[in-house]
């Protein structure tokens, strides 16, 4: 016991080699930040693979040319691997490096694992072909049809997104009031609920011929299946919000004199809302091949007619780039449906779950 107690009174050494090594052992601080982050490293590796062989590694001529921009992508898939490499072993210490590296943390596989798809897309098709032209093409070639048809391309996305935009809109009110008006009327829904299960599943492209003939133009008979392909979720999910809102809830309001608007608008409805939603996001992934289909049968212009067009001359390169514009802009339809749920459904936060 003397010899514990001697040990634990002996002074401690003044020369730091206690400090020191007690710094060693000890954790970090949970601020503290990282000295290098080793995904990104290897992503930065993998992006500089895939700019290399694409700039240095000569193309396998298939045809009467080569491939244009292929030692542009190699260079600025070069100068994106740099960028990430500094950011990946500084990016701990820098404070504006910081927050973008904290910004590709979460997406840090997905760096790894894209430049090694499009190595084997790049050495498969523009370096060996083995996958025959003109079926098939590098990634430099969406380059060129972005850079030499971006004006045909992008009147046909906007052209896209306003007959998107009229059909979803009138799909979606005539859905919403139909399914409020059965969930919360039993006269009304004694006779629209036998329409709706007959009709309703009914494809709304089988309808092509017979909007064609009756509607003036291919452009409102586009707009109609569309708004068809809409109504139809958002109508059966609304109207199960509404049917299943808590009895209890009607109760407590009409003790306090609520009215029967005043049930619709400020408890039926916004009890329904999560219903609503799924019911849009239904209605908005039906819509979606509608909208081809219409545009590819009648409409003039659109993604879907540049699809069509494509095909006609042979152009697959002008085709996968209207597809990846195509699934661009309906990733971002669906994403802005997102924020709008959050914002509309902001006081359900922590109770609804997606």
């Amino acid at each position: 016991m003397a010899t514990s107690h001697q040990t634990l009174d002996a002074p401690l050494p003044l020369d730091g080699s206690v400090a020191s090594a007690t710094s060693a052992t000890s954790p970090k601080p949970a601020g503290a930040p990282a000295t290098a982050w080793p995904t990104g490293f290897v992503a930065a590796l993998a992006w500089g693979a895939f700019g290399a062989l694409t700039w240095r590694w000569p193309n396998k001529v298939a045809g009467f040319s080569d491939w244009a921009y292929t030692e542009e992508l190699g260079i600025a898939v070069l100068v994106a691997a740099a960028a990430l490499l500094v950011v990946a072993l500084t990016g701990g210490y820098a404070g504006p490096l910081r927050g973008v590296r904290q910004s590709l943390r979460h997406a840090g596989p997905w760096l790894v694992a894209l430049p090694l798809v499009f190595a084997a897309w790049e050495i498969l098709t523009a370096k060996t072909a083995l996958l025959p032209t003109p079926f098939f093409a590098p990634p430099q070639a969406l380059i060129e049809v972005y850079v030499d048809d971006w004006r045909r391309l992008g009147d046909s996305a906007l052209n896209t997104l306003k007959l998107l935009g009229f059909g979803v809109a009138y799909g979606g009110v005539a859905g919403f009031l139909i399914g409020v008006s059965i969930g919360w009327s039993r006269r009304i829904g004694y006779w629209v609920h036998p329409v709706l299960r007959v009709l309703g599943p009914l494809p709304s492209t089988a309808l092509l011929p017979l909007t064609f003939y009756f509607f003036p133009s291919s452009y409102s008979a586009a707009v109609f299946l569309i708004a068809l392909a809409t109504a139809f979720p958002v109508a059966v999910l609304t109207w199960s919000g509404v049917a299943s809102v808590n009895k209890s809830y009607y109760d407590v309001a009409r003790t306090m004199g609520a009215s029967e608007a005043f049930l619709v608008l400020r408890v039926a409805i916004p009890a329904a809302l999560p219903q609503v939603f799924v019911g849009l996001f239904m209605g908005l992934g039906a819509s979606f091949s509608v909208l081809v289909t219409a545009e590819m049968m009648g409409v003039k212009s659109g993604l879907g007619w540049y699809l069509t067009w494509a095909q006609g001359w042979a152009s697959y390169v002008n085709m996968y780039a209207a597809l990846i514009v195509m699934a661009l802009l309906f990733s971002g339809v669906i994403t802005l449906l997102f924020a709008v749920r959050d914002r509309a459904l902001s006081w359900q936060k922590g109770t609804v779950k997606w």
